[in-house]
């Protein structure tokens, strides 16, 4: 199913402020939370909707990125994915937004598996990995399914991510009691102050590893190679980063794995240069080709491609090929190649040569009238203002 605008969504417009935002979000989100809506998976749905939709917006670099390619900006083939935010990570980027609701503990509730709930167990994220992928003009034009091969930690097959040894399994904190989160109670000048902090024993687990297993030293994960396919969707864009969902390192004993995302680098053409959608190829003709015009072949993405060449052709004129460019990473149409004219002049001549531009000098019909020079002298004006 097609992703809805992220405006739309949150019921904004395009020119919305930071602030009207956050208000926004925070309207749509407390209408939806699974807590006024216990079972309801329509309104789950639309409560992560919403988060993916603040997501975005709120983070300068991907709503302009948003703004100019739309989902495909942020998303592409394969599990690329702009938002696509679990429970865990709304719980945690998104809880101080709604303050006392829902019991002050809108970072968890029942039934969603989430990573706390009033001073519940810690669910860990495996860091994210970051990639370079080098693509030339031709794979950009096309998309491209690229294989790379990264370091990086798995779940250890021995322990199954546990972190025990064979045959035994964690056992409940004696700290925390298996809640992840210890309470302590001070005496202050104010009264008693009772604060919660994440619990030291176990790291906020609510488990304690007593035998470790020996090939990942209690950890849950080691470190190994791993072969990613990775399809980059066609017409994207030098500095554009893409987000491999849960490709990323896995957590310590458990828990969520993080990102790939996968930063474009694009190779020089040789000879074409790239601007946005458009393609611009320098064109120099001869003297003879630009005065009695000819057909040349110049290059293009899908090969060789003659152009006409009309006797008389002036310096700087442009010849556009529609179509011929790069397609748009959201898919609405190519882009054109441009052709620009340049015309050498040769620097030495042999003595026949000489004579016969000698002759040409002397010809009336070689020098351009007075309303040529302005209209030359006038482009190239315009050029520079």
């Amino acid at each position: 199913m097609a992703k809805r605008d992220y405006y739309e969504v949150l019921g904004v417009a395009k020119t919305v402020s930071a602030d009207e935002l956050k208000k926004a979000y925070r309207k749509k989100a407390l209408e939806y939370h699974p807590d006024k809506n216990p079972g309801n998976k329509e309104a789950e749905e639309k409560f992560k909707e919403a988060a993916e939709a603040y997501e975005v917006l709120s983070d300068p670099e991907k709503r302009r990125r948003y703004d100019q390619f739309g989902h495909s900006g942020l998303s592409g083939a394969g599990g690329f994915s702009g938002g696509g935010m679990n429970m865990e990570d709304i719980f945690s980027h998104f809880g101080d937004i709604f303050g006392g609701h829902f019991g002050g503990h809108f970072s968890g509730f029942s039934g969603f598996g989430a990573s706390s709930r009033g001073g519940g167990q810690r669910v860990r994220r495996g860091s994210d990995l970051r990639v370079k992928v080098k693509l030339n003009l031709e794979e950009i034009a096309k998309g491209v399914e690229k294989k790379i091969k990264v370091k990086k930690y798995v779940s250890c097959p021995h322990c199954q991510g546990s972190g025990a040894a064979a045959n035994t399994s964690p056992v409940t904190c004696t700290t925390c009691h298996g809640s992840g989160r210890v309470t302590r109670v001070q005496q202050t000048i104010l009264g008693q102050m009772q604060t919660t902090s994440e619990c030291p024993s176990c790291d906020g687990s609510g488990k304690i590893i007593k035998d470790k297993c020996v090939y990942c030293k209690g950890e849950g994960i080691v470190l190994e190679d791993d072969i990613i396919t990775i399809n980059i969707p066609a017409g994207v864009m030098n500095g554009m980063q893409l987000s491999l969902g849960g490709k990323g390192n896995a957590a310590r004993r458990g828990g969520i794995n993080g990102d790939l995302l996968v930063l474009v680098e694009e190779e020089a053409h040789p000879e074409l240069i790239r601007d946005e959608n458009d393609l611009i190829y320098n064109l120099l003709l001869t003297v003879p080709e630009a005065t009695l015009g000819s057909s040349v072949e110049i290059p293009t993405i899908e090969g060789k491609a003659k152009v006409t060449i009309a006797p008389g052709t002036q310096p700087g004129k442009i010849l556009r090929l529609r179509g011929k460019g790069l397609p748009s990473v959201n898919q609405y149409g190519k882009g054109d190649l441009l052709v620009n004219i340049g015309v050498y002049i040769p620097e030495n001549l042999s003595k026949n040569e000489k004579e016969v531009m000698e002759k040409l000098l002397a010809s009336p019909n070689v020098k351009p009238s007075s309303s040529a020079s302005r209209n030359f002298f006038s482009h190239f004006r315009n050029m520079f203002e």
